[in-house]
């Protein structure tokens, strides 16, 4: 296994100052960000601009990676594939075909991705959804050489209540994503505010699983108590605040990452471990974010083995 980070946590970098600095730092691969280039995502980021991305395109990327010995671990996209409106849907349906024919440019096999959900219908109804529009989206990355891997994160500030809005947060739907083709980007801290054993899940899941991403969770019992499970209602500052838990860089959280890793060694994984950053502690400043990385490299490199 070898340590990459997923680039959106340096939305303002040009990509190749995150290489170099990642390559200076214990990092082997990047997860590159490659959201549209829209002025009004400022959440997003985008260090690959795969509209019009062509070959030459591809042999820069490639040389300025291969100059600090990097890879190319996964492009980014992570949306809503099952959107509510049709005309929205389809848009983020061609931005991730873009994405898949930049990935085979490059020479990458995965493609990050949500699976999402319509929010007007029920579980049971977007299933059935997920069943007509995705097969397709899987099959124009498989004739490319590239698999969509999902993320497994609630993405519960799509919903209006905050419950889930991607159909991959429990393990449950998981063999259905299998089934559709779809693969796993494994993130194990969204399982412990779930309330799931993440070693366990992914003891279970372990043949689905083509790339990881490392994530903290630190949760606050008392907290929970007051907003319960679903988390805070009134006064809520942003939809994506709980009350009760936040995410930090590995190693400041409650993921037994030493497990984890030893669990993906013992079936077999050989892939990227890619630190997604939305530590709020560090955050704030490009300096701050690269600070957090430095504490989440420390806390895994030593557990890969070269």
């Amino acid at each position: 296994m070898r340590l990459g980070l997923l680039t959106a946590c340096l939305p303002g970098e040009p990509l190749d100052a995150i290489a170099g600095w990642a390559a200076g730092h214990g990092y082997r691969g990047l997860e590159v960000a490659a959201w549209p280039r829209e002025p009004d995502r400022p959440w997003q980021a985008s260090h690959l601009d795969v509209d019009g991305f062509d070959a030459g395109a591809a042999e820069r990327v490639r040389a300025l990676l291969d100059g600090h010995g990097l890879t190319v671990s996964a492009v980014a996209y992570y949306e809503n594939n099952l959107h509510a409106d049709p005309a929205v849907r389809e848009r983020i349906h061609r931005h991730l075909r873009r994405c898949v024919d930049a990935a085979a440019l490059l020479g990458c096999e995965h493609v990050g991705t949500f699976v999402g959900r319509d929010v007007t219908r029920t579980v049971t109804e977007n299933l059935r959804l997920g069943e007509e529009v995705l097969p397709p989206l899987v099959a124009y990355a498989a004739d490319r050489g590239v698999r969509l891997v999902v993320e497994n994160c609630p993405m519960e500030g799509w919903h209006p209540d905050g419950y889930p809005a991607n159909l991959a947060y429990s393990p449950e739907l998981w063999d259905w994503l299998g089934g559709l083709g779809l693969f796993l980007n494994y993130d194990p801290s969204h399982l412990v505010w779930l309330g799931i054993d993440p070693v366990a899940a992914l003891t279970g899941h372990l043949d689905l699983v083509r790339h990881v991403q490392a994530k903290d969770v630190q949760v606050d019992p008392a907290a929970r108590n007051r907003f319960g499970v679903f988390g805070q209602l009134v006064g809520k500052p942003s939809p994506w605040a709980s009350g009760w838990w936040r995410y930090r860089v590995p190693g400041l959280g409650e993921v037994d990452w030493r497990r984890l890793v030893d669990v993906l060694y013992e079936g077999g994984y050989s892939g990227f471990v890619s630190v997604e950053h939305e530590d709020p502690v560090w955050s704030g400043s490009p300096d701050r974010v690269r600070q957090g990385l430095v504490i989440a490299e420390r806390t895994l490199n030593p557990l890969l083995v070269a």
